[in-house]
């Protein structure tokens, strides 16, 4: 079975915190989840957990999420010593800009493809780090994590999204191969 991960994470600071965007590498991790297709497991990492994650990822055929490339990656590459843009990933927001020429929100993909939407929101991920509750914060970002799985598994099977557009449910055609294996790769340990 191939070793896609859907990958999602939410972070210590906002953008406030480090004065403004394009500083995701300074928002530190709070905590990353993931599912695991081979596995068929979700699991959560806290940021002293991150060197278990690693090799998981370095590891991985696909790495699939919701605007990983100019986000996730970013934030989470500090804590790597390999160049995680450079596994195999597939980002919906990116394959959604490519149709609509611009980013929409998966708030409004899981409402329109999934007919419900998020268990909270990113603001409210900080004050659970803030305040210490990882409990919940790990199930935020776990929550985010189910439903970016359903809205990729939907877009493999169906060929396409559906969004809200205000009083609207619009959709989007998108072409998304499946993963492939990648050669020369061992699903083991890696070095962190």
């Amino acid at each position: 079975m191939l070793k896609k991960i859907v990958l999602d994470l939410e972070t210590q600071k906002s953008f406030q915190d480090v004065g403004g965007r394009g500083k995701n590498h300074l928002l530190k991790i709070s905590v990353a989840c993931i599912y695991d297709y081979s596995t068929g497991k979700y699991s959560s990492f806290e940021e002293y957990e991150l060197p278990k994650l690693a090799p998981i990822l370095q590891t991985a055929d696909q790495i699939i999420g919701y605007n990983i490339r100019d986000f996730d990656f970013q934030v989470i590459q500090p804590y790597l010593n390999f160049n995680v843009s450079e596994v195999p990933y597939l980002d919906l927001l990116v394959e959604i800009e490519k149709v609509l020429q611009h980013r929409i929100k998966l708030e409004l993909v899981a409402q329109g493809t999934l007919g419900t939407g998020k268990s909270g929101s990113g603001l409210e991920a900080l004050l659970f780090y803030k305040n210490g509750r990882m409990d919940l914060l790990k199930k935020y970002c776990l929550d985010d994590v189910k439903i970016t799985k359903q809205v990729y598994d939907y877009a493999i099977k169906n060929g396409k999204l559906l969004y809200k557009d205000f009083f609207k449910t619009k959709e989007i055609a998108l072409k998304i191969a499946d993963a492939v294996p990648r050669v020369g790769v061992k699903h083991q340990a890696a070095l962190f």
